[in-house]
């Protein structure tokens, strides 16, 4: 059956998590035309059993209550908006029930944006039930999904021949929430920052790793192995304070990670990224080292939450014209804001 036979005049998504990018996600979708959100499902008590409007601190109620599980939603939906986790090992099992829910899947899960060099398992198991249902799974955001990544393939189409890739993406953390915040270790002693690293409680950013397999995928390029360098803490040289937290001088501000796509024994693709709080410029940049060289730079860098919110909604329409399983961004068509009228996005075929 055609996925996108049964779209009436609104295309109906379901929320999976209604954190703070999942809220953000929903307020975007309410700007939008003939999309209507029909169900809302997070298990945290502080929210099940709510008014959609309610937790998003809307005026009025949206009629939407907020369901503890995937398994309370006996709604009919095309598309379900995923956003409870980074981790392809935690989204696993919730993906799955989407798809058994017949659901077209967009998930904020950074490891899901290039699962395959995480789980390639997991990764098949998620391809082969999204083909056997007949829809389609897509993870992204502003990064990985676009900047470090999706943008980095886009620049290399007027290439002719490329030698290396550098791409950097620094910004103030002071400008981001508190759970980032939080998350890059502002705030903290060095040997707290270190000691948090190694039992997992600071992530820092998820996602190199993914962003350099996407890019190589896309080239040709047969790396021999992907390097994440250990990572590293950004210590202040004066203070520096956010809204939340102040950074006393030779405290950490924030981290730097690196990582790198090896061929040949060399480093053909080199990712940085800087988040700390008092970072003096923001910005994105991309460096393409061949013929011709391309430098790009963003600055300021784009806002990591609006991007990411506008990346997962502007995807919905793409996620349903494409073809089932599990995509990444460079299979789908190339991403653009949908600014009209969502539904008009929508290819469907034409009839026998």
């Amino acid at each position: 059956m055609d996925k996108r036979k049964s779209i009436g005049s609104e295309i109906r998504v379901l929320l999976v998590g209604v954190g703070a990018i999942g809220s953000e996600i929903a307020k975007l979708l309410l700007k939008k035309r003939n999309v209507k959100i029909v169900g809302a499902i997070d298990p945290d008590p502080n929210k099940a059993g709510k008014d959609l409007g309610t937790i998003l601190g809307l005026e009025k109620p949206l009629g939407v209550t907020v369901l503890k599980g995937i398994e309370n939603f006996d709604g009919e939906a095309e598309i379900a908006i995923h956003a409870t986790t980074s981790f392809l090992s935690k989204a696993y099992s919730q993906i799955l029930e989407l798809i058994k829910h017949g659901l077209n899947v967009v998930s904020t899960c950074e490891e899901l944006s290039y699962p395959y060099v995480v789980d390639k398992k997991l990764s098949q198991r998620i391809d082969e039930m999204a083909r056997k249902y007949g829809v389609t799974v897509l993870g992204t955001g502003i990064n990985p999904g676009f900047l470090m990544d999706t943008l980095v393939i886009t620049l290399t189409a007027v290439c002719q021949d490329i030698k290396r890739i550098r791409v950097e993406r620094v910004i103030d953390a002071a400008k981001r929430r508190l759970p980032f915040q939080r998350k890059i270790g502002a705030g903290l002693d060095i040997k707290v920052f270190r000691e948090k690293i190694a039992k997992g409680e600071i992530t820092g950013h998820v996602g190199l790793k993914q962003s350099i397999a996407m890019i190589a995928n896309a080239l040709g390029w047969r790396l021999d192995e992907i390097v994440e360098e250990p990572v590293e803490p950004i210590i202040a040289e004066k203070e520096v304070k956010s809204n939340f937290i102040v950074v006393k001088p030779e405290m950490v501000a924030g981290l730097s990670q690196k990582a790198h796509g090896i061929m040949n024994g060399e480093k053909v693709i080199s990712l940085i990224f800087k988040a700390y709080i008092g970072a003096i410029e923001e910005y994105d940049s991309i460096t393409i080292e061949g013929t011709p060289v391309i430098r790009e730079k963003i600055s300021p860098c784009v806002h990591g939450d609006a991007g990411t919110a506008a990346i997962i909604v502007n995807s919905i329409p793409k996620v349903i014209n494409a073809p089932p399983g599990l995509k990444t961004m460079k299979d789908l068509q190339v991403p653009s804001a949908v600014l009209e009228d969502m539904r008009l996005h929508i290819k469907l075929k034409k009839p026998n």
